[in-house]
């Protein structure tokens, strides 16, 4: 069996979290980011992780997910809100819609991950009263995102996909 990790990464957060996940396989699995990956046609299981970007996966990984077709997929992905959030939970479900019918979900993991300054910068200059404006909370959220990924995510992310490997083994 062979496997494939692809992944989109801006900040090294989703980058980190797909080393961690490539540790757990014991079988073949090669590990590339989403600008480089090769055809799927020979993996028996793809790996696909990104940042949330506006409530779904980035760009980048959106049109990648597209292109999957007829395989067993695990996503994993990064965010700057909280992992057990509304948010994360709906940003999780759509990029999991991404992917054409003919596919098979086998799992999903989601850990908070730093959110780049770029984007804290442009909240600051929003207006009091705007859905994304800096408010003491938001600032507070970017503050403890920017302490993950952990070791403790890390282990969680590796825990799911041994998990999926396990369903992979039993035939699932």
């Amino acid at each position: 069996m062979k496997h494939l990790i692809v992944y989109s990464s801006v900040t090294g957060n989703t980058k980190k979290v797909a080393e961690a996940i490539a540790q757990v396989f014991d079988e073949a699995v090669d590990i590339f980011p989403v600008e480089t990956a090769p055809p799927t046609d020979d993996y028996d299981l793809i790996a696909v992780g990104f940042w949330v970007d506006r409530g779904t996966a980035d760009q980048k990984a959106q049109a990648y997910l597209r292109t999957i077709h007829g395989k067993k997929v695990a996503l994993f992905a990064t965010l700057g809100a909280y992992p057990d959030s509304e948010h994360a939970a709906k940003s999780m479900a759509n990029a999991a819609a991404l992917l054409p019918d003919d596919n098979k979900l086998l799992g999903s993991f989601i850990c908070q991950g730093k959110v780049t300054s770029r984007l804290t910068e442009k909240f600051k200059d929003l207006p009091p009263g705007h859905p994304h404006a800096m408010t003491p909370d938001r600032e507070a959220r970017h503050r403890e995102a920017a302490k993950h990924p952990d070791a403790n995510d890390l282990q969680k992310a590796q825990d799911t996909f041994a998990s999926i490997l396990k369903k992979i083994s039993l035939g699932q």
